[in-house]
């Protein structure tokens, strides 16, 4: 039987039915429910709006047919929603009890809760699989702070870095992300119960108590936005949207790395896989797919983006698509870090090929134009000398470690034995040292600690 029987003299043709339904999504979150419609159930009894006996019976059914939901002693089926085969099968149960329930409340405001809920420990589950990845590539960095290699601007080699410090640079990407989660769980965290379908109830309820024990940290201002809001799901989509961007550029630079034209980094064999026809080959697969997922989880964002700009207040069946896409975002992402982080902790890095790329490209030219600088030659000036010693160089197939003096000084008189200080690259890496700067790895992982200490105490 609907929940809504009643109004209508016959059955629902049975091709409508199915295509009404959302139990095969939202029973993913049958405890938030369950949970939800305890604190409800509490609060209506507390409140007298039912008997507190009555309140006792349905929070006792509900937590059952949780735990026989959890044992798979209970199976999911056979109902419209998960709200309909939760409130039948207490009903069931429980008798007339049960049909209170839903006192004071609409399924409107109800799949608002649950899915704020929901979203609240996803949101939670999505952060601490970020920050286990943060806390692999700081392991990562802490073996690295004194590895050189090039930093790339347009993929040509440019300037001096550790390896750490570009390992780093991602670290601050998957922060910001935790930051960002951090924001969205306090607006995702406010109790739309109460709303009832659009214009609050008539009854004495006290929405404050239910908040409280659910864990929320606020209720919503006004019951139109309560049940039609989807903002939430359209900004935790946004941040899983942005984390797989982080991803999918981090592993692009695995795929580059792994390639025999780089040869700086080496995958574990469980993390590769290889050819049906190439013997010879091991390929990142794992980086290529998690490069792959990520437009799917931008075309997650775009479809609740689209279902939600032309939708009157309040409530419409519309929103029953708000699910699926973030449901499939928030598994792919949490999929991909983990897979991710495990590739990354079980790679090798090919310390003599790093610093054999770093000894090409004239990636200390900057630090000769740096010295010319320093010894009194205008910039531009010294751009311009430093252009002409790296053509000079490519030419006499030399580097600017390796010329000798007299060539240096056939291009300016101001060049001493002092330059080849200035060019060595450990050197250059070690004075780039403004803050947060390629020689402040350490500094940067100091710091990191501190942030992880605070978040983990």
């Amino acid at each position: 039987m609907k929940l809504w029987a009643g109004r209508f003299e016959s059955d629902i043709d049975a091709t409508v039915d199915a295509f009404n339904a959302s139990l095969s999504v939202d029973k993913r979150f049958y405890k938030e429910d369950i949970l939800g419609s305890c604190a409800h159930a509490t609060m209506l009894g507390a409140k007298n709006v039912i008997s507190k006996e009555d309140a006792d019976k349905i929070v006792d059914g509900l937590l059952g047919i949780l735990s026989d939901i959890e044992s798979g002693k209970l199976e999911i089926q056979d109902a419209e929603d998960i709200h309909s085969f939760v409130e039948l099968t207490l009903t069931e149960r429980i008798g007339d009890a049960g049909k209170r329930l839903h006192t004071a409340r609409s399924r409107n405001d109800q799949v608002a809760t649950d899915m704020r809920f929901h979203m609240m420990n996803e949101i939670k589950a999505v952060k601490k699989s970020l920050l286990d990845v943060i806390k692999i590539i700081r392991d990562k960095a802490m073996e690295h702070t004194t590895t050189l290699m090039s930093g790339y601007t347009h993929l040509q080699r440019a300037q001096p870095i550790s390896l750490a410090h570009h390992l780093l640079a991602y670290v601050e990407m998957f922060r910001r992300d935790v930051d960002k989660l951090d924001d969205c769980y306090k607006r995702t965290a406010s109790l739309p119960l109460g709303s009832a379908a659009l214009a609050g109830t008539t009854y004495p309820i006290d929405r404050g108590m239910v908040a409280e024990k659910l864990g929320f940290l606020s209720v919503c201002r006004n019951s139109i936005d309560g049940v039609s809001d989807r903002d939430f799901v359209i900004e935790f989509a946004s941040i899983l949207a942005t984390v797989m961007m982080h991803l999918s550029r981090f592993s692009e630079e695995v795929i580059l790395w792994c390639s025999w034209e780089f040869k700086y980094m080496e995958l574990n064999d469980s993390f590769s896989t290889g050819s049906s026809i190439m013997p010879q080959k091991k390929n990142p697969d794992i980086a290529e797919l998690v490069r792959g997922k990520c437009g799917r989880v931008y075309g997650n964002l775009m479809s609740i983006l689209t279902v939600m700009k032309a939708i009157p207040l309040a409530y419409n069946k519309d929103m029953q698509e708000d699910k699926e896409g973030v449901f499939d975002s928030i598994d792919t992402v949490k999929e991909c870090l983990l897979l991710f982080g495990e590739m990354l902790k079980t790679s090798t890095f090919n310390l003599k090929n790093l610093r054999e790329g770093a000894g090409r490209g004239f990636i200390n030219a900057t630090d000769v134009a740096d010295y010319l600088t320093v010894k009194g030659v205008p910039f531009r000036t010294a751009y311009k000398i430093t252009g002409e010693l790296v053509a000079y160089s490519i030419k006499a197939d030399k580097t600017l470690e390796t010329l000798s003096l007299e060539e240096y000084k056939s291009f300016s008189d101001v060049f001493d034995n002092d330059v080849y200080d200035a060019v060595n690259l450990d050197n250059c890496l070690k004075r780039r040292n403004s803050y947060g700067g390629a020689g402040t790895a350490k500094e940067q992982l100091r710091e990191l600690d501190e942030y992880l200490e605070k978040i983990d105490g």
